[in-house]
């Protein structure tokens, strides 16, 4: 029930979740105990759980979410990635997973294997994010990938995407948009944007991106993603080196007088920025993904 209640807010209100990064080690507990220790689990409607970001060892991701619901009752969208697994391990996957109820998968293509941490890694990389959200359509009929029927049918997967939040030409946002809300993501999460005017714009093309797909005019929502800045060197960092997300100069320079302050400065105005942000996008469009890098204390001032 907590999926389709999960569903029903994405559709129709406020919707609001918490991204969590499972850690190198064999055990949710400091994450636990922190979201517990802010109270987030009151202030948000669920959490996502990360799979292996910059293909880094980390604690699994289906067991995080699998994890956490248990503790907080709330649901939790599981990050899945191509890049570890075949056809045969992503669905092997997400039969267990669905015996669980875990039932809400973020389906992406994953960072290159060459930036693990473990010697040799090799990437599996069978096709890109598209094949797990046609997975996942396919399981939701009542069957596996190669087409044979399950004897008992899985509950119903609710599955989501991702989308870069700028291009300097947004009809290629657009066209991947589309292909991922054709192929039945419910919910596109965007990377972290950081202007008014470019999730308005962002918002534009996802509305242009769903309105010739049959029967997903409704059901399919936009999530902007939001990253709070608390540090210039940050600003700078994903201005310069992270494709797909763009920080207004204005930010920059802000944070940049604050940083010749003091360090209290600079996370002040930065904090502040993100606040006026987050609040900004809530009054036109009220779907939000929090991601603090498990900072839950950055996470609960914003939503405080």
């Amino acid at each position: 029930m907590i999926f389709e209640t999960l569903f029903q807010k994405l559709q129709e209100d406020k919707f609001l979740t918490l991204e969590t990064t499972p850690q190198h080690e064999p055990s949710m507990h400091n994450i636990i105990e922190k979201i517990r220790k802010f109270n987030l689990d009151k202030k948000v409607d669920g959490f996502s759980t990360t799979d292996n970001p910059l293909a880094k060892l980390k604690y699994n991701a289906l067991f995080g979410a699998l994890k956490l619901q248990q503790e907080f009752g709330k649901p939790v969208i599981a990050t899945m990635s191509m890049r570890d697994r075949n056809k045969i391990a992503l669905q092997s996957d997400l039969m267990g997973a669905n015996d669980f109820d875990v039932r809400a998968i973020l389906t992406l293509t994953g960072d290159p294997a060459k930036m693990s941490d473990q010697p040799h890694t090799k990437g599996v990389f069978e096709a890109n994010s598209l094949m797990l959200l046609k997975m996942i359509k396919s399981f939701n009929y009542g069957m596996d990938f190669a087409g044979r029927p399950f004897k008992i049918e899985p509950k119903q997967i609710y599955p989501f995407a991702v989308v870069n939040s700028y291009a300097k030409n947004f009809s290629t946002l657009e066209r991947k948009m589309h292909q991922k809300i054709q192929n039945g993501a419910i919910g596109i999460v965007s990377q972290p944007v950081f202007d008014v005017d470019n999730a308005k714009k962002l918002l534009e093309s996802f509305n242009n991106a769903k309105t010739d797909v049959a029967n997903m005019k409704q059901k399919s929502q936009l999530i902007f993603g939001v990253f709070p800045i608390t540090k210039l060197r940050t600003a700078l960092f994903l201005s310069a080196q992270v494709p797909g997300i763009h920080v207004p100069q204005n930010w920059i320079d802000k944070l940049e007088a604050a940083h010749a302050i003091s360090e209290e400065e600079e996370h002040k105005v930065g904090m502040q920025l993100s606040k006026d942000l987050f609040n900004e996008l809530n009054k036109f469009h009220p779907k939000v993904h929090l991601m603090t890098a498990n900072k839950y204390d950055v996470a609960d001032e914003i939503l405080s």
